[in-house]
């Protein structure tokens, strides 16, 4: 009887809420203006068209967008993208995106929630759960398109979204297949710091003490952003970061990691949680992409070590070996640094140095159409 009972008013608040308003309804819809002409870090390839949408998370926020279509007029299958954290769809992650349209696939390339041009305000904040999101309202979005298959929908992250896309394919079965590409785990650095060499409960409280100080003192302060000028002490990974983000490179004047960086207080959740704890029960495809001489490869082949084997050096927590760890892939792209896997080392515009291209699209064209049937 108590379990009748407890069904009855389960069933009976949810259809009391029928008549109350979604976090998506025309209330929540935040007007934006968007900037029309193409102002990319890369030019337009002639193999695709494009176009600017918005669209709706479920935390009632509205996300800006790069749309790229193939020629190709039958339904086709889509991928979302994201990444890197800080970075705006003007970026790498909207060279992902157009290079994939070139090779078949309907694609989104989006601003997260806080960031570029999306809404969310103070700016340049982030969240667990926000973030998360954000990939699963873009899998919304091209799921509803009439030229998009919504059975063969993959995502790609990039830097600090490839650990967001781990824990977005872990949480929504309709992604079917994932590439983290030169990933963080923006929850484990921002809890133990580079190397996990803060690892313990001082140094850990030593910063909760002073980020709870800061939402008293200057809650909106901002810091972080490529450091500029360049120290010549800097270390090798510092620099390359200036060489893309401070260069005609990958400049972009709504890119966080460009200009003024995050808000101080802006991840303190991120320092608090772990994303990719029930990653080895992700049960699609997965390839997780970095460069060998990368400083965040250890990232990478730790998230693939733990969603295979359910252990891994710097995770806290033993889980099961993954149920279908025949379609896990790690890659390792020889002579790449972090940033070589932003836009392939190069850019078009400015050919700085020997044009090169360390982005294996052939590879991740491969992965998706072998994933995506």
């Amino acid at each position: 009887m108590k379990k009748i009972i407890l069904m009855a008013l389960a069933v009976g608040m949810l259809t009391g809420c029928t008549d109350k308003k979604q976090t998506t309804d025309n209330n929540m819809k935040q007007e934006m203006t968007l900037t029309q002409e193409w102002d990319k870090v890369f030019p337009l390839s002639e193999k695709v068209n494009h176009k600017k949408v918005t669209f709706e998370t479920q935390y009632g926020l509205t996300l800006a967008a790069d749309l790229y279509t193939p020629t190709a007029s039958e339904k086709l299958p889509a991928i979302a993208v994201s990444g890197p954290f800080g970075a705006t769809k003007e970026q790498s992650s909207g060279l992902y995106a157009m290079r994939m349209a070139e090779r078949g696939f309907v694609t989104l390339a989006f601003d997260p929630s806080y960031t570029g041009e999306s809404s969310g305000e103070p700016r340049r904040t982030a969240s667990p759960d926000i973030n998360t999101e954000d990939f699963m309202a873009a899998v919304d979005y091209l799921s509803q398109l009439e030229n998009v298959d919504a059975e063969k929908i993959g995502i790609i992250g990039i830097c600090g979204w490839g650990g967001i896309a781990l824990n977005a394919a872990a949480a929504d079965t309709r992604i079917k297949a994932t590439v983290a590409s030169t990933m963080y785990d923006m929850t484990r650095v921002s809890g133990n710091n580079y190397y996990d060499a803060n690892d313990n409960e001082a140094d850990r409280h030593a910063a909760r003490e002073a980020l709870s100080k800061q939402r008293l003192s200057d809650p909106k302060a901002m810091a972080g952003g490529v450091i500029d000028p360049l120290p010549d002490d800097a270390p090798q990974f510092v620099k390359d970061y200036y060489d893309y983000y401070k260069t005609e490179r990958g400049y972009h004047a709504r890119s966080g990691n460009s200009n003024d960086g995050w808000r101080v207080i802006g991840t303190q959740a991120y320092a608090n949680s772990r994303f990719l704890y029930y990653i080895n029960e992700i049960r699609s495809a997965v390839l997780v992409m970095h460069g060998e001489k990368a400083h965040s490869r250890y990232f990478g082949e730790a998230a693939y070590k733990y969603m295979v084997e359910g252990k891994a050096e710097g995770y806290n927590v033993v889980g099961k070996p993954n149920p279908v760890p025949e379609n896990k892939q790690l890659l390792i792209i020889p002579g790449a640094s972090h940033c070589d896997l932003y836009d392939g080392g190069y850019t078009e515009l400015v050919g700085k140095g020997e044009p090169k291209n360390m982005i294996p699209w052939d590879k991740l064209e491969e992965f998706f159409k072998t994933n995506l049937k």
